[in-house]
């Protein structure tokens, strides 16, 4: 297990930039095999006023891109590669359940595993914890593609 990688290592791993850069760091990263993403969900996000106006609910498509994002530096710590050699793409997802609503003020924690990695596609299982309570599970896929 390595120590947490802050913002500015995330930023060096993912060409995601605010407004769509989804997690603020990670944890308990195991090269090929796993990593925990993290995000604060402020009550600033840009697509809360959008989203149930005076009810503000995280689009659940967001949590599953904030899972990809955390298996995608999952990935580029993996392969030791970076945005300037290769561009992870997000593949699809299954088994997609929504348990439980994420609001402002909460933590989120995404624990990120790889279940098969081959050919340099990434199946991964993934779950978003918001303040304790699972709010998301969902299997996915992402494959890392050299830059041209």
């Amino acid at each position: 297990m390595s120590d947490r990688i802050e913002n500015a290592e995330i930023q060096t791993l993912l060409p995601h930039r605010y407004p769509f850069l989804l997690i603020d760091a990670a944890e308990d990263y195991i090269a090929g095999q796993s990593i925990v993403g993290i995000k604060g969900v402020t009550a600033n996000e840009p697509f809360f006023p959008g989203h149930f106006p005076g009810n503000p609910v995280m689009p659940g498509v967001l949590m599953i891109e904030a899972m990809a994002q955390a298996g995608a530096v999952l990935m580029y710590k993996t392969l030791g590669a970076s945005p300037d050699s290769a561009t992870v793409f997000f593949m699809g997802a299954d088994k997609v359940r929504f348990r439980a609503p994420v609001r402002p003020g909460m933590m989120l924690r995404m624990p990120v595993t790889v279940t098969a990695a081959r050919h340099g596609v990434f199946k991964f299982k993934g779950e978003v914890w918001a303040d304790g309570k699972r709010a998301v599970q969902a299997e996915f896929s992402a494959k890392a593609i050299e830059n041209i």
